[in-house]
């Protein structure tokens, strides 16, 4: 039973509609009720963008940051209703609908006034300069974990070490920072292993449709399990090395094809601090 579960959610992820934008692309999921709209923005940091959009009504999860795709995007939405922004893990990119509410928990908040956000979007600025909007989203609804019902949908706040996720119950769909299942990600040592493991084994659990991530296209519970494998896996290497080089070359030699070096250089810093 499971193996077919999972085959249907394979199907699920390529079940889309296609929109090609100048700079962008937007993928449209129907799931009847409600269209999950993900936009790859293929700016320089791969951000993707979703917006939820029901009876016309639109909620943004997450903001692009760079200038042209703040355009792209307003163009986008002008025949819906933004009822509200969840900013969560990127703060920058306050241009992008100014009078929508934004909401976000107080962490979330904290992240990106004065915390690792503020010291990512100092960075892009510094790296990307006028085509980076580095102006931070003003909150203006600072929520708690649980239910919050925005433009009558309901959204489920869960509130992370940096800022927090977001489940959609009416699609049976979450939101978290990152997962792509074929790039390196930043791994804070054994222990931040076994916590992201943690989670993926509950988003399996609870069977959603798709996961939803800011730097990677909709993915499904096979690529869930697919990271597991390679965190798994991962601990296992760094015990068996001896400094950062031997464990970058060897984490290299296993996956060939997996993107994100800085990713994989930061994690061999946390493991070999």
């Amino acid at each position: 039973m499971q193996n077919h579960f999972q085959e249907a959610i394979i199907m699920n992820k390529n079940t889309f509609t296609s929109v090609k934008l100048t700079k962008g692309e937007m993928n449209i999921y129907d799931f009847g009720g409600i269209k999950l709209h993900a936009y790859k923005t293929n700016d320089f940091i791969d951000d993707e963008v979703f917006v939820v959009e029901k009876n016309g009504k639109a909620v943004i999860i997450e903001s692009p940051c760079f200038f042209d795709n703040i355009r792209e995007l307003t163009e986008y939405l002008k025949d819906m209703e933004g009822e509200g922004m969840l900013v969560a893990y990127h703060g920058a990119g306050a241009t992008f609908l100014p009078s929508v509410p934004k909401f976000a928990t107080q962490n979330a908040v904290d992240y990106s006034e004065n915390g690792g956000g503020k010291a990512l979007i100092d960075s892009f600025t510094s790296s990307f300069g006028e085509s980076f909007d580095s102006s931070v989203h003003k909150i203006t609804n600072v929520v708690e974990s649980g239910k919050v019902t925005i433009g009558g949908m309901d959204f489920i706040i869960k509130q992370t070490a940096d800022a927090f996720d977001v489940e959609i119950p009416e699609i049976n769909v979450v939101y978290t920072h990152m997962l792509g299942h074929d790039c390196h990600s930043i791994v804070a040592g054994a222990g931040h292993a076994d916590a992201m493991i943690a989670e993926l084994r509950s988003y399996i659990a609870k069977g959603y449709n798709l996961i939803l991530t800011s730097h990677y296209t909709p993915e499904d519970l096979k690529d869930a399990q697919t990271k597991i494998d390679y965190l798994e896996n991962l601990k296992k290497i760094a015990a068996g090395c001896k400094n950062a080089d031997e464990f970058k070359a060897e984490v290299g030699r296993q996956y060939p094809a997996y993107s994100g070096q800085n990713y994989l250089d930061m994690t061999a810093g946390f493991f070999f601090a």
